[in-house]
């Protein structure tokens, strides 16, 4: 009772005085009474055996008692007792080198991990960086007199029973652990607290981070917000587009790059004062409220009267160019006008004022007349012009345009000189209608001298140009129409000659009635530029060029005539040559399907056909050469033959090369007559099937012809699927190609193979199985005893490694090489 007042600081019922045993029982029944009343079950501990003395009861009891009131109220991190102490000792001893707290029994046998909670606490008791590990006693011994000396924990354990014990009790080393958690429990309550204390004040620092955060950033938008709203609202306009044009620009700027990092500011000043909010609330902390004029609501409000300036400012902009525009647009279109007004008017006062009429002849007087009478259209016409000036001008000074004043004293100008213009005209006018009644006889003359030259002179250009115009002919009638016409433009010369002595005659009575009635000529004919010298000049220059032509003529039909002469030499022979080569294609043809005599007959008189053939080459090159003058005269056609030299050379080519394949085709049916044992009938029978069913003489047989010719032989293809399948097994053999037609030598070699008898791959094995002495396999000596030295080699460099069971070294394969040999066969 004693003991349990002590150990948990309450006052039990007074004990029994007696030296009885009830009284014993009476006292052990009171512990045991208010061990229940702890929430401790015992069980099978009763106040009889610990009063009889039964040590295990006894200790039963004690732990019991040690578990509920020195361990139990243990808790770290919502775990208590075993568990929480447990813990505990990892949390503290986690830093230190070899030790690692995993159970209350073989943990702790080294002693570090006592040694390491008193350093942890009391780094000052113990120098924990000289223990080792391999020294457990020591250790043990050094943490328990440390404790019982300085923390007051008595010495519960002893190390050598610590040591030399497999695995240490763990309610005695329990028990003495949890004697240091309470020893240290001071300090760590004065930790917790400490960290309770940190965890506030961080937050209280965190939320003091965000206002201050809040109340810079809301500065600085609402500094930017002040200084950016006076610009949008400043609307004094600039002079030129070119100024509000980079205003504008200064404010698409504004747009795309100022404004966009402001509105991420904005919102994330909004964030951050929600997140501050929130924060402050789950922190019981009162909410905050900004410094005055700083508030979300100020910072919208500000927001807002910035984006209504600067829509204002966008529209006023808008529209300022807008007019900028107009008043740049009417400028430009006043100096326009203005500039072509003064490029027209420059030099006409000049012109008004000059006395070009009084040395004039009539026909430039009525030029001038007319000039002047055009004139006035224009001056009418340009009125208009004048008014637009004016009053573009007007609009200009109404809109008040910068440079007004230079554009109204340009304008005045412009006026002035209009009205000037006005009176020089009228005043000319009547200088000119004065001087044409005097000189109107005289022009009379001029126009029929103009009227007649023009035509005239036209004609002898027109002559000259004709005469020496080049000329491309590609034969004889062109040449001669071209000359013909020259002898037509010849036989004219006589009647242009008196046309020309007409005009000159004008010109001369001209002359003589000025002179005879005293009147100076100021010049030349004012109808026309066309002198008598110029007539007389160009008639003499058409005078030259007429025999020239002629000469180029005569040698034009010259060369045409030789031409004609090469044209007809190479169609003389072309004429001849390709009927030859036609003729001897169609013998060729007649020779192959005929088959007169034996094989070898038939190849003797092929090759001497050949020989005939080769010796017609002179021909050919003969025509070449003639072909080739062609081609050096430049003649690209040919009327005397339908014949050219690149068909006659494809015909001949062709020829060639019938007849060698035809000879080719005489030696493989030779060949193919001795090596399958085919008689010379059979022969005769298989080219008169063949040349029977092959109606277009095309020299093959297509499907259909080819099964009809197989089926006139006594070959039974039905027509079902069967034979439809047999037949095209047959095609896969004659046309391994694919292409559709089957020659004369598939036809000979598919029916020789169906009629004599051919080696198979079996046979062939069954041959180097002899050689191998009845083997699977053969060796490379076995070859080269049995076999030439160059088969045997060409064997042993295909054959592979044999590798079935009964394989030995060196062993070759012949089987697989004799399928192959067929399977190439009959790829």
């Amino acid at each position: 009772m004693l003991l349990l007042e002590v150990i948990s600081g309450e006052r039990l019922p007074k004990p029994e005085r007696g030296k009885m045993r009830v009284h014993k029982i009476n006292n052990v029944n009171k512990a045991l009474d208010f061990i229940a009343s702890k929430g401790v079950k015992l069980v099978s501990i009763g106040a009889e055996e610990i009063v009889d003395g039964n040590a295990k009861m006894t200790l039963g009891m004690i732990w019991t008692i040690i578990l509920r009131f020195a361990i139990q109220d243990i808790s770290v991190e919502e775990t208590s007792a075993k568990e929480g102490l447990l813990l505990w000792c990892q949390r503290k001893t986690a830093p230190y080198k070899n030790v690692n707290v995993q159970n209350f029994h073989i943990s702790w046998k080294d002693g570090l991990a006592f040694n390491a909670l008193i350093h942890r606490h009391r780094p000052e008791l113990i120098d924990y960086d000289k223990l080792r590990k391999d020294d457990p006693v020591t250790n043990l011994n050094n943490a328990f007199e440390v404790a019982e000396r300085y923390l007051d924990i008595p010495k519960m354990l002893d190390a050598e029973d610590i040591v030399g014990t497999l695995r240490p009790d763990e309610k005695a080393i329990m028990t003495y652990v949890s004697c240091f958690y309470h020893a240290f429990s001071g300090a760590q309550k004065a930790e917790t607290a400490a960290n309770r204390i940190c965890k506030v004040l961080a937050v209280n620092q965190e939320n003091e981070h965000l206002m201050e955060d809040y109340e810079k950033l809301a500065s600085d938008l609402l500094e930017w917000i002040r200084r950016t709203i006076p610009w949008l609202e400043n609307r004094a306009p600039e002079k030129t587009m070119t100024e509000m044009q980079q205003k504008l620009e200064d404010f698409r700027d504004y747009r795309r790059v100022h404004k966009p990092p402001k509105v991420q500011e904005k919102c994330q000043l909004e964030i951050n004062f929600n997140t501050l909010q929130t924060k402050l609330r789950l922190s019981n902390r009162p909410a905050f409220m900004p410094s005055e004029g700083r508030m979300v609501s100020d910072i919208n409000g500000a927001w807002h009267k910035l984006e209504g300036a600067e829509k204002g400012y966008e529209e006023w902009l808008l529209n300022e160019i807008r007019r900028l525009e107009r008043l740049d647009h009417l400028a430009e279109k006043f100096r326009q006008k203005a500039a072509i007004h003064e490029s027209w008017t420059d030099g006409k006062e000049a012109m008004l004022t000059q006395k070009d009429y009084e040395t004039a002849t009539l026909s430039e007087i009525k030029a001038l007349l007319k000039k002047h009478e055009a004139f006035e259209s224009d001056l009418a016409a340009h009125q208009d012009r004048v008014e637009q000036i004016a009053a573009i001008a007007q609009e200009l000074n109404e809109l008040d345009y910068y440079d007004s004043p230079s554009v109204n004293a340009r304008c005045q100008k412009i006026c002035e000189q209009w009205d000037a213009l006005g009176s020089l005209t009228q005043s000319r006018r009547e200088s000119l209608e004065r001087t044409e009644k005097q000189l109107e006889s005289i022009d009379e003359l001029y126009l029929e001298y103009a009227k007649r030259a023009a035509p005239f002179n036209n004609w002898m250009e027109g002559a000259m140009e004709d005469l020496q115009d080049m000329f491309i002919v590609h034969n004889i009638e062109e040449i001669q129409g071209l000359i013909t016409a020259h002898d037509q433009f010849k036989s004219t010369l006589p009647e242009a000659n008196k046309e020309r002595e007409s005009i000159q005659a004008i010109q001369a009575e001209v002359h003589k009635i000025a002179q005879y009635n005293g009147i100076k000529l100021a010049g030349n004919n004012p109808y026309t530029t066309i002198t008598p010298q110029s007539i007389d000049k160009k008639w003499e220059k058409v005078q030259q060029l007429v025999p020239q032509r002629d000469q180029a003529l005569q040698e034009e039909l010259a060369r045409q005539q030789s031409n004609d002469h090469l044209r007809r030499q190479f169609a003389n022979q072309a004429n001849m040559i390709g009927p030859w080569i036609q003729n001897k294609m169609e013998e060729i043809g007649r020779i192959s399907i005929e088959m007169n005599g034996t094989l070898e007959d038939q190849l003797t008189h092929l090759r001497q056909y050949e020989q005939s053939i080769i010796e017609y080459k002179p021909n050919i090159d003969q025509l070449e050469g003639d072909h080739q003058l062609i081609q050096e005269a430049l003649i690209f056609d040919n009327k005397y033959t339908a014949y050219t030299m690149e068909h006659l050379r494809v015909g001949w080519e062709q020829l060639l090369t019938t007849i060698a394949r035809t000879i080719n085709e005489i030696e493989n049916q030779i060949l193919t007559r001795d090596a399958k044992g085919i008689s010379q009938e059979q022969l005769h029978e298989y080219r008169t099937s063949f040349n029977h069913f092959d109606k277009d003489h095309s020299g093959v047989l297509h499907a259909e012809e080819f099964k009809a010719c197989l089926i006139s032989l006594g070959y039974d293809v039905e027509n079902n699927k069967q034979g439809d399948a047999e037949f095209a097994r047959i095609m896969g053999i004659v046309d391994p190609n694919n292409s559709g037609a089957v020659t004369f030598q598939a036809f000979i070699d598919f029916m020789s193979r169906e009629t004599t008898d051919t080696d198979t791959a079996d046979q062939v094995i069954a041959s180097f199985k002899i050689l191998a002495g009845d083997k699977n396999y053969i060796t490379a000596e076995e070859l080269r005893r049995e076999l030439p030295p160059d088969q045997a080699e060409y064997c042993i460099a295909r054959m592979a490694p044999y590798t079935g069971p009964d394989a030995v070294p060196g062993a070759l394969d012949y089987m697989s090489f004799s399928t192959a040999l067929y399977g190439e066969s009959d790829l």
